[in-house]
């Protein structure tokens, strides 16, 4: 394993940051493998990534068998992953809140800095509990949400999703006041309870769904080969800006948000940054719920993005040079490039996975010639190898070691304090499952 040096914090939006964001040392980031970088022409990765290129899949109206809505969670984790500053506590010093920033799946971006450091968060009255605002996220006068991380009011998904966390949390309060817990501790115990179903969905729902269970096994049983930090986590380049982006080959291009709603795009119909309105989400419509319907559909995983992501507003890209960078896959390519990642095929060959070739790939009619961009290289992997249903050896293996290494390396996850644990929240059915976080089960 690498141990090189890490390279600067940055952003895991649905849309990215600019890609001309500056790549230095000083963050939390760093090389997962020791391998060189790819070496590719930069005209030919616009001509992949940009409007009528291999990545633009226009319409997207095939359908995976995976559910809509998991993309959305896949997002909110790295938002969580990329605001990590340290464990929180009710009276946590914000002096020390500051200066630590391992990443850890603990919630932050939902707790932001606890009742004593975020307190316009927080019921005035009842500090234990986080602000609601009847379905949307809270907002201060001029519209902006109070919540810990404002990526989280990106699009309508983003901010439901952080709504239902929110109103989670509440009802964990609820119910260990009326199991007695004293006032001084609730919110500390509710932090702690919602945070430990939250990291058990990921390593028994999420990425099951993700990479296969077989493989989630299989690491929890031997723990990872590649991802192994010396001292503290971090995150590989290899993670933030290849294999966790599949996400952005599963958004369809239209949506119901509600059963009697219109179809709409996530940009520019669904972007966020200002009051909900009547946009709010239905997620039995995104997740399968007993005595319900079956919900919408991921788009498969196959390195091609819906043109709503190809063609991003301004309001999300700002003002432009390069008209290619319009392209959330044009972007994607040119991270992968800036970053010095090696290619697919290289790291497939480290880690013994099955190598793709060239017509598996299918690159070749658009003019792209040699080994492939890692990024692309996942998404080609899935379609091939799972008709984009989920990741294959190379994409599953980055992201299945940094999640379960991130969560086992947290002293306070329950991987790590009680990996028998197993959630208390009721459920629609015997087992625990996120549909049962966003549509609440009664009892």
């Amino acid at each position: 394993m690498a141990t090189a040096a890490p390279i600067q914090q940055r952003d895991h939006c649905l849309a990215p940051e600019r890609v001309d964001a500056p790549i230095a040392a000083g963050g939390r980031y760093g090389r997962m493998f020791d391998l060189p970088a790819l070496e590719a022409d930069g005209r030919l990765l616009h001509r992949l990534g940009a409007a009528g290129g291999f990545c633009d899949g226009g319409d997207c109206e095939g359908d995976a068998s995976v559910e809509a809505g998991w993309p959305f969670f896949g997002q909110y984790v790295a938002h969580d992953l990329t605001a990590d500053r340290s464990p929180l506590r009710a009276h946590a010093d914000l002096g020390a809140l500051q200066n630590m920033r391992t990443p850890r799946a603990n919630l932050e971006s939902l707790y932001g800095g606890g009742p004593a450091g975020s307190p316009y968060m927080y019921e005035r009255d009842d500090t234990a509990k986080l602000l609601e605002n009847d379905g949307d996220l809270p907002r201060n006068q001029q519209g902006l949400a109070l919540i810990g991380d404002p990526r989280n009011d990106v699009h309508t998904f983003m901010n439901q999703m952080q709504v239902a966390f929110i109103r989670a949390h509440n009802r964990v309060v609820d119910r260990l006041r009326e199991d007695g817990a004293a006032e001084a501790d609730l919110f500390d115990e509710a932090r702690r309870s919602l945070s430990w179903h939250y990291q058990w969905l990921i390593v028994n729902e999420f990425l099951p769904v993700l990479v296969g269970p077989e493989l989630v096994a299989e690491l929890l049983a031997t723990g990872p080969r590649f991802y192994r930090p010396h001292g503290e986590p971090y995150i590989p380049v290899e993670f933030a800006d290849a294999a966790y982006r599949y996400g952005h080959s599963q958004i369809r291009q239209l949506y119901r948000l509600r059963d009697d709603g219109p179809l709409l795009p996530v940009f520019p119909d669904l972007i966020g940054f200002s009051e909900l309105g009547d946009r709010r989400v239905d997620w039995s419509l995104l997740f399968d719920v007993p005595g319900r319907g079956s919900a919408q559909r991921a788009k498969p995983i196959d390195g091609q993005l819906p043109r709503s992501l190809i063609e991003l507003p301004q309001a999300i890209t700002g003002a432009l040079g390069d008209t290619a960078y319009r392209s959330l896959a044009a972007r994607d390519l040119e991270r992968g490039q800036g970053t010095g990642l090696p290619s697919g095929e290289r790291v497939g060959e480290l880690v013994g996975a099955d190598v793709l070739d060239e017509a598996e790939l299918d690159l070749a009619r658009h003019g792209w010639e040699g080994e492939t961009p890692l990024w692309l290289y996942v998404l080609r992997e899935s379609s091939v190898r799972h008709e984009g249903d989920r990741l294959g050896e190379v994409g599953g293996l980055i992201v299945a070691e940094v999640l379960l290494g991130v969560i086992a390396r947290d002293p306070e996850s329950y991987l790590a304090v009680d990996p028998g644990w197993s959630p208390t929240l009721p459920g629609h059915e015997s087992r625990f499952r996120l549909r049962d976080l966003l549509v609440p089960a009664e009892g």
